[in-house]
């Protein structure tokens, strides 16, 4: 059971990106009118880099202060509580307010990769990865616990939460990667920027509910202790 949870949590991990990447507001239509704009396929692949960049950072930043407070273990239901209680809180304020950020449009288009990360982080997309990541985290903890395996055995779980923090993120970011770079490759190919302004679809509703999802997810899964 241990191990379909395991392999769950890792699907959800990359459908997270699949879905960050389909989202238009995660940036792959600036890669597509960085192609059309220089008239060339490789702009499009920098673009993308940048923008993948960017979202990783914001994945790790968001990460590694969970996987920091995770080695102690004996607080685990409390982190996993707080996270999915501060993922909640996220989503119920992007309910709220539907406006994005008045910073975003006031970075230079040059700079995507500061662009991304800005925009994962207003988004809350590290704080959606957090009770998934958590979740992972669960199922590697050793049974005796840290209390009782002592101070080496909790550098060494912190260690690999941290290296599990890293995996989460690059996995999701590829995904991420991997989706935005089809549709801005297909868009770009057979539409252009006009398709785009006249066919726009809007994630931000989907995307605050998702969140609230998530959160209540990871707070079921706290108290139940099936992860």
């Amino acid at each position: 059971m241990d191990d379909m949870t395991l392999t769950a949590l890792w699907w959800a991990v990359i459908f997270s990106g699949v879905y960050h990447g389909v989202n238009p507001g995660m940036g792959w239509p600036l890669a597509v009118s960085a192609a059309l704009f220089e008239r060339k396929k490789s702009a499009m692949a920098k673009a993308l880099a940048m923008l993948a960049a960017g979202h990783f950072l914001a994945m790790v930043v968001i990460l590694l202060p969970f996987s920091m407070m995770y080695f102690l273990v004996e607080n685990e239901r409390e982190i996993r509580l707080g996270a999915g209680v501060l993922v909640i809180a996220m989503g119920a304020y992007l309910l709220i307010n539907r406006r994005h950020p008045k910073i975003l449009a006031r970075i230079h288009p040059t700079k995507l990769g500061l662009w991304s990360f800005l925009a994962a982080t207003a988004h809350g997309a590290g704080l959606m990865l957090a009770p998934i990541y958590l979740g992972i985290c669960g199922l590697l903890v050793p049974g005796d616990g840290v209390s009782e395996t002592g101070h080496a055995a909790a550098q060494a779980l912190m260690s690999n939460n941290v290296m599990t923090a890293f995996l989460v993120a690059a996995t999701h970011t590829l995904a991420m990667t991997c989706a935005g770079a089809l549709i801005a490759v297909f868009v770009y190919t057979w539409f252009g920027l006009k398709f785009i302004s006249k066919s726009w679809f809007n994630l931000d509703l989907a995307w605050a509910l998702s969140l609230i999802v998530v959160g209540a997810f990871g707070i079921y899964s706290a108290f139940q202790g099936h992860l």
